[in-house]
């Protein structure tokens, strides 16, 4: 069990303190949605919880057999629905990897670290509501 603290500042902001590091984060409604868009909104953490989730997994998976995946990127794109009510759409998640990267990992390798990205635990945690595309730019 992990206990992030939150408090309502005004102006549509929040603090958010991570317990075990005591790490803060604010964030800001967007401008889209009354905020100032000054720092993530709710929804980008969403999004940056995806794209993080599916980078750190593969590292994990990396380590297990050896093999160097450093400087791949991902680009997660967050699309808000137009019409009521307000709640996330698709999330697209664009990976670039570097051409050092990929002359060091065969096909199965590759097969393994996507399915390790797609089946991350913030992956699993999406509900079908949420399209979440991926490419892996191999």
């Amino acid at each position: 069990m992990v206990e992030i603290q939150l408090s309502y500042r005004g102006r549509l902001r929040c603090d958010a303190v991570h317990g075990p590091s005591q790490t803060a984060l604010v964030t800001d409604a967007p401008v889209d949605n009354q905020g100032r868009g000054e720092s993530f909104s709710p929804t980008d953490l969403v999004a940056t919880a995806l794209g993080s989730c599916m980078l750190t997994m593969m590292g994990i998976t990396a380590n297990k057999f050896g093999w160097d995946v450093t400087g791949i990127d991902v680009r997660v794109e967050k699309h808000m629905t137009t019409t009521p009510p307000r709640r996330i759409a698709r999330l697209v998640a664009q990976f670039t990897v570097p051409e050092a990267v990929k002359a060091r990992l065969d096909a199965a390798a590759r097969e393994k670290l996507e399915h390790t990205a797609n089946t991350c635990p913030v992956r699993l945690s999406i509900l079908e509501a949420i399209d979440v595309p991926t490419n892996f730019g191999w």
